[in-house]
């Protein structure tokens, strides 16, 4: 919908303050689309590929060549420009597919599942691409199922379950809103009587490890009121560590844990 295919049932889509279903030709020209399958023609090389497709955009030999060879710069892969794409690996094929959206410079980059069963270093090349466009002020909407690359990369995330937009919002606030109770663990210079510990937190004090677990739905309250305890008991605190919930445990809070089809 919001690349322009398909309207949708209800409401309206803007970019900017333009309506795109009122503008929808004009408002392409501002998107580029990286599809989760490769959106290559593989009997072409990735220069000869990427002056294909942005010149459905740009209509100038010149620049389009220009801007595909400045592209494959950009993706590490100007030695390998004139390579057919049917020889190249998949993170290749990924970074040249991720090029072709970027011809005609869009200010809006939709990209779904970029870095699909590819190897570690394309993927990291990829991250870098992104935090470089996003530096460059480009809006990135991303389709992850990888929860590290959300948590990483994004502003704003959305957990969506059969077609429900069910939160969104910063990591913070949806670790706020649906990931329970924050985990503290304290380490001890020294032993202490557990009969000797505050009665108002859930606490648990592990002797050998000399190590106190707070856990608490008002992490920092708790954790300044067991300090002074502490201090009050002239116990000597070695590290203290938070074990917040991670995106992971937030989208299975929300979504369950049965098994999908």
């Amino acid at each position: 919908m919001i690349s322009g295919i398909m309207p949708p049932d209800d409401g309206s889509i803007y970019i900017g303050s333009d309506n795109l279903y009122n503008n929808t030709s004009s408002l392409k020209h501002q998107m580029g689309v990286v599809p989760q399958e490769i959106a290559l023609y593989d009997n072409l090389s990735a220069l000869q590929n990427l002056i294909f497709w942005g010149g459905l955009y740009v209509h100038d030999a010149q620049r389009l060549k220009a801007r595909a060879e400045a592209l494959l710069e950009w993706v590490g892969l100007s030695d390998r420009k004139k390579d057919l794409v049917q020889h190249y690996s998949g993170g290749m094929k990924r970074r040249v597919n991720i090029a072709a959206a970027l011809m005609h410079d869009p200010q809006l980059i939709l990209m779904d599942e970029p870095t699909v069963g590819i190897d570690p270093q394309s993927r990291n090349k990829i991250y870098e691409m992104l935090t470089e466009l996003h530096r460059q002020g480009k809006t990135i909407i991303y389709t992850t199922h990888y929860m590290n690359e959300a948590e990483q990369m994004c502003d704003r995330i959305g957990i969506m379950d059969h077609g429900k937009l069910l939160a969104i919002g910063s990591l913070d606030s949806l670790r706020n809103a649906h990931a329970g109770d924050t985990s503290i663990a304290i380490r001890l210079q020294q032993s202490i009587l557990p009969d000797n510990l505050p009665k108002n937190m859930s606490l648990h004090y592990d002797t050998d490890l000399l190590e106190l677990t707070l856990t608490s739905e008002n992490p920092h309250k708790d954790l300044g009121d067991i300090i002074h305890h502490l201090h009050l008991l002239e116990v000597a605190i070695d590290s203290i560590q938070f074990h917040r919930a991670d995106l992971e445990t937030i989208f299975l809070n929300l979504t369950g844990r049965t098994l999908r089809d």
